[in-house]
């Protein structure tokens, strides 16, 4: 697969502003591949050529402005877009793409306790594109705006809140303008337990075999989870900026968490299955600190480009121990720092660059 470039991303962000992603998902066609239908609306500013990113399994049809574009003409994963015109367009897109069993893009999974399915998204940094069709670079923020097809009994999570429109046809509230990297859906029978703070919907997830796990230890993360947003809101001058808080455990994820906009996943060995110490506790409790501090850096002010990933981290990983400190009943929070996380620091200090 083609990796993208700085200078690449430069280029394409001085020719494009890209304002609507309408993304048709259909999970019902098998257990291999899934349907997505993408409508991208952007305006080129002059004259010029550029490419899109995709990595289908099959790639049936596009078209410019209504016009057909010839799919052999896919290289990799970049289709090629020339001679756009200064103005608005709108390309849309429509593809079968693979179903992941590694984490990239859609992951798939069968639960071996009760043989139930899930599938959810994890599309940092460059996996957008084996989900639907995309100009995938940070700085190219849009809103998107997702319908999802699911099969019968399944809840469908998405950056904003859900509405089920007709039997397993799922729309998700359009988003503000957010980069490619952090969209986001999970669907499955999923067990959920959900609550309203501060007029949001806020909701925690996990598959069914692990629901007796999840419902002991609901009020304590649903208590940090609220504690944590006060907390913030007292730190920040601007209010959360999306639409509900949703936390989803997701089984073989291949990160700790991941700060989607109002749908964060976590591996779900944080749904403990057994006694556990306070510092286990306390590390799970950092960990969605650490991500609700993305909702504000990291997802409302995004960086650039990925050489200012420390700094997004960084500042995640600092307020997410001092927030915990200042709103939880975990007060001793820099001594696990310490421990923990102090060494990383130093580490980097003495390497190159």
């Amino acid at each position: 697969m083609s990796v993208l470039t700085r200078n690449e991303a430069q280029t394409r962000a001085q020719l494009l502003d890209v304002h609507r992603y309408t993304v048709d998902l259909d999970l019902t066609t098998g257990d291999e591949t899934f349907d997505s239908r993408t409508a991208i609306r952007f305006t080129a500013h002059t004259a010029g050529d550029t490419f899109v990113e995709i990595k289908p399994e099959t790639l049936r049809s596009l078209s410019l402005d209504g016009q057909p574009l010839d799919p052999e003409r896919l290289d990799d994963n970049r289709y090629p877009l020339d001679h756009l015109t200064p103005g608005t367009h709108e390309l849309t897109v429509d593809a079968t793409m693979h179903y992941s069993r590694t984490g990239e893009g859609m992951h798939r999974f069968t639960d071996p306790a009760d043989g139930e399915t899930y599938v959810y998204t994890q599309l940092f940094l460059d996996d957008v594109q084996r989900v639907f069709a995309a100009f995938d670079q940070p700085d190219l923020k849009s809103v998107f705006d997702l319908t999802v097809t699911a099969p019968t009994g399944w809840t469908v999570l998405g950056n904003g809140t859900t509405t089920r429109t007709t039997d397993g046809r799922w729309t998700i509230a359009p988003t503000p303008p957010i980069s490619t990297y952090l969209v986001a859906i999970a669907a499955g029978p999923w067990h959920s337990v959900t609550t309203h703070h501060a007029g949001l919907p806020f909701g925690i997830h996990c598959r069914r075999s692990l629901a007796p796990h999840l419902d002991a230890d609901a009020d304590e993360i649903l208590d940090i989870t609220r504690s944590c947003y006060d907390r913030f809101h007292e730190k920040f001058d601007e209010p959360y900026p999306f639409d509900s808080y949703d936390q989803a455990f997701v089984p073989e994820f291949n990160a700790g968490a991941m700060e989607n906009p109002g749908l964060v996943t976590f591996r779900d060995e944080f749904i403990y299955r057994s006694a556990v110490t306070d510092t286990e506790r306390q590390t799970r409790a950092v960990v969605i600190a650490h991500e609700m501090a993305h909702m504000w850096f990291g997802d409302l002010v995004t960086l650039t480009w990925w050489d200012d990933i420390w700094l997004n981290e960084s500042f995640a990983e600092y307020m997410g121990y001092q927030t915990l400190t200042e709103a939880t009943c975990f007060t001793d929070t820099w001594t696990d720092f310490g421990v923990a996380r102090k060494g990383w620091g130093y580490d980097a200090e003495v390497g190159p660059g």
